[in-house]
């Protein structure tokens, strides 16, 4: 039905309706992968059959030692920081604590990913797998092509932006040709010393670039599935639109709906949120096998838009499970971050390649912020329209076919699509406005305290 009644690599457009994609999720998982977060991967097929159990060690043993790195350097900030509070000095005691919640929380985010890594690959498969690459047969189109394209460019840009914040604070003292560490923290022994410095540095370093990737790896995951969700719901709302013109395309009709096809003056705005709409090639689905019973193929079409639309909701509730716990935690660790890299920026010295360092952090974790609530926020919005797509099109004709079907149709898709902190808050703008508040509540009383 979803392919012109022909299969499903059925393309209605040569230029415009590219082919479906195997696997939307390359990137993501090597970068899974690369990041210490994936510690029973598949091991490819050329891999030798002898070192069958190496290649199982060996990912384990590199989530191991990325945990390992993680909560070590929170340890050494925990004690760097309760070493500096009997001196008094808060721009100390919110360096060391800052670093505290960054590593901390990187160390909770590659154990997160670790133990969901199994549960989320099943999730990849089943979108890879059921997932409609473009709208229902009819006068007009859209192509989910264009959501992946986005993720995909998204997840390049946001992974790149993460290391390059914590990569230049990671080689800050070789830029400056000073024999110091990138990170200031309470070691046992002597640092600096000639047997224990590059160690140390290669460590910190090691260290700086996992915090990125992270961070990187958690707000990409949930953006990247979040435009999937929303370009799917888009080919719901136009195959719904599409409904009628789908019905009189198999049933050998000629002259469709042309009123779908409105010029730019007329045509109704946001209707979709990503994907843009194409008119469809007719004469390519001329040669398609017909439907003669209009009524059969209206509700056999209307069949397949419900089960579109439980997969989206079956997808959007895994999306939750997945993220419910993730974004709890996220959401305490930027609400202090935010709190301390401001209180840093306005109260700290006025070193240059300091100030830019800030800077990077601050922007990153505003925009980490953003990404989270702004994606559920639509996903909210978006997930009940589609009583609105379905009354676009001429349903009256074929009422009599789909009455007790419809109904039950839209008054389940009223039920909206929300991405919630551990149960207790959903991720909306209202989140965001809160979290600020509240890290700006934290900074006026740290300056007070100062």
């Amino acid at each position: 039905q979803f392919h012109g009644n022909v299969n499903a690599d059925f393309r209605y457009d040569i230029s415009l309706d590219p082919p479906r994609e195997s696997n939307f999720f390359r990137l993501l998982m090597g970068l899974q992968l690369a990041k210490g977060k994936k510690p029973s991967p598949r091991l490819p097929k050329w891999w030798p059959k002898r070192l069958e159990k190496i290649g199982k060690v060996l990912p384990k043993a590199y989530c191991s030692m990325v945990i390992f790195t993680s909560l070590h350097l929170g340890v050494l900030f925990t004690k760097t920081t309760l070493d500096v509070l009997p001196t008094g000095e808060l721009q100390a005691i919110t360096d060391a604590l800052t670093m505290t919640i960054i590593y901390f929380f990187t160390g909770y985010g590659t154990i997160y990913w670790c133990l969901r890594s199994r549960r989320l690959l099943a999730y990849m498969e089943h979108m890879n797998r059921e997932y409609r690459h473009h709208s229902l047969a009819g006068v007009t189109f859209v192509s989910s092509h264009a959501a992946f394209r986005m993720s995909r460019n998204f997840t390049v840009v946001w992974i790149m932006s993460c290391l390059l914040g914590v990569i230049s604070w990671g080689v800050s003292p070789l830029m400056l040709g000073i024999r110091m560490l990138p990170l200031q923290c309470w070691y046992p022994f002597d640092a600096l010393g000639p047997g224990t410095y590059t160690a140390v540095y290669a460590t910190q370093l090691f260290g700086q670039i996992m915090v990125g990737m992270t961070f990187g790896f958690g707000g990409s995951l949930f953006v990247t599935l979040s435009l999937l969700l929303l370009g799917q719901f888009d080919v719901l709302y136009c195959s719904l639109k599409n409904l009628d013109a789908h019905t009189k395309l198999l049933g050998g009709e000629s002259v469709l709906q042309e009123e779908l096809l409105l010029g730019d003056s007329r045509r109704e705005l946001n209707q979709y949120v990503l994907l843009q709409e194409h008119p469809t090639d007719l004469l390519r689905l001329s040669a398609g096998r017909k439907c003669p019973d209009q009524g059969n193929a209206f509700h056999n079409a209307l069949v397949e838009c419900i089960r579109l639309h439980r997969f989206i909701l079956h997808c959007s509730q895994e999306l939750e499970n997945l993220f419910s716990p993730y974004c709890l935690v996220k959401s305490l660790q930027i609400t202090f971050q935010l709190c301390l890299l401001v209180f840093v920026g306005v109260s700290g010295t006025r070193e240059v390649l300091r100030i830019v360092n800030q800077l990077q952090y601050l922007g990153l974790t505003i925009f980490e912020l953003l990404m989270f609530t702004y994606c559920g926020e639509l996903l909210s919005r978006h997930s009940i329209r589609s009583g609105d797509a379905f009354w676009r099109g001429a349903w009256w004709k074929h009422a009599h076919f789909i009455r007790q079907d419809i109904l039950i149709f839209l008054v389940n898709s009223r039920r909206a699509v929300h991405v919630t902190a551990g149960k207790f808050y959903v991720m909306d703008v209202n989140r965001l406005r809160s979290v600020i508040t509240q890290a700006f509540s934290f900074l006026t009383l740290l300056q007070k305290l100062a």
